[in-house]
């Protein structure tokens, strides 16, 4: 489970660890949350793909950069030409600033898309337009970004519209790029005997958790197949040969895998710390081994098992109070902390501190 702490500035604390007494008194015995592998896993094949190509932007109240760019003028000149409408000099272009150059991207999503359907695409100046607010787009071609592949995927047109307050010299073309080839993300490795391959998301990837994908695919079609179908081949990966009588219908096999619901694997220990906005985002069972820290007028042990030292010694509940070398959980500390009323900047820099020790166990990650 993720768990999220701000950490509140100290009139809002009261009411925290208020929220944290009623969580705690309320959870009880709390049940094994389970979801279903579609929303931890993807299929591998599946990818996004980015299309380019650039374009002419017509239309503009003299902010364009065709007066005084060699290369718009050029492609002008090009699309006048296609129009039996031929540049016998380029002083016949001196004076047009309502024309600008610009880059054309879109991104094809990873479920792929058929001939004739329409996608979003942007355009971007980058010659010396001042704004292409107003503008359209002239027909143009997009490709992938896969080198040595020219092949035309889709044509982009239409007016330019400028998303709030964001630059005026990049700009949307809603529904504005028309597919013109089918493109499929293959997700059926048939070289190697019909198999597919899933790919757990970076949050819950690991070993035990590819292990426990694989146990439950198996389980659940024990009773269709003979042997173990799913193989965990990494911390993020597991193979699946698919039984023979969905050969046929691939895609109904996947559907079926992938609502599948499994116990919440546990996610990699991780610990992230934004100090500008003063959240502290933690996953997994984050531990920490005894440790004193001084901060301050503030001295806090985790864990440890020597006796209160004055008025500003304040020790952290420990787990066991017989074994020293007992971790201490991550969520007790940043309660405790919170408790004291410790200010935001004090406790990011206490973590920052017990990570320095090397006593925090777990990823850490500055934002």
């Amino acid at each position: 489970m993720n768990c999220l702490y701000q950490l509140f500035g100290p009139a809002l604390r009261p009411f925290w660890v208020a929220a944290i007494a009623l969580c705690t008194l309320g959870m009880g015995t709390p049940a094994q949350a389970r979801t279903r592998l579609e929303n931890i896993c993807t299929v591998y094949g599946q990818k996004e793909i980015k299309l380019t190509g650039t374009g002419l932007v017509v239309g503009l109240n003299k902010t364009g950069d065709g007066g005084k760019s060699p290369l718009t003028m050029m492609a002008l000149a090009s699309v006048m030409k296609l129009n039996n409408l031929p540049v016998v000099s380029p002083d016949q272009l001196r004076d047009a600033d309502n024309v600008a150059l610009v880059m054309i991207e879109a991104t094809i999503p990873r479920t792929g898309i058929r001939r004739g359907q329409k996608i979003d695409c942007y355009v971007s100046s980058f010659l010396g337009a001042k704004s292409l607010r107003g503008g359209r787009l002239l027909t143009a071609a997009v490709e992938t970004a896969d080198i040595g592949d020219d092949s035309v995927i889709g044509l982009a047109s239409g007016a330019i519209y400028i998303e709030g307050d964001g630059p005026l010299t990049t700009g949307k073309i809603p529904l504005g790029l028309t597919i013109e080839e089918d493109v499929i993300s293959p997700f059926v490795d048939t070289e190697n005997g019909y198999v597919i391959t899933l790919l757990l998301d970076k949050d819950h990837a690991s070993f035990k958790a590819a292990g426990e994908v694989a146990h439950v695919i198996n389980e659940e079609f024990a009773e269709e197949v003979t042997g173990e179908i799913a193989r965990a081949v990494g911390p993020g990966t597991i193979d699946i040969s698919i039984p023979e009588q969905y050969h046929v219908a691939p895609v109904d096999f996947v559907a079926e895998v992938l609502k599948i619901a499994i116990e919440n694997p546990q996610p990699e220990a991780r610990v992230i710390v934004n100090a500008k906005t003063g959240v502290v985002n933690f996953t997994g069972d984050v531990e920490i081994s005894p440790i004193v820290i001084s901060h301050k007028n503030l001295v806090i042990e985790v864990g440890g098992g020597a006796e209160p030292r004055g008025p500003s010694f304040r020790e952290i509940p420990r787990i066991d109070k017989q074994n020293n070398q007992t971790p201490q959980q991550f969520r007790d500390l940043v309660e405790a902390l919170n408790q004291l009323q410790v200010p935001t900047a004090d406790q990011i820099e206490i973590i920052r501190a017990i990570h320095a020790s090397g006593r925090l166990h777990a990823v850490y990650v500055e934002q």
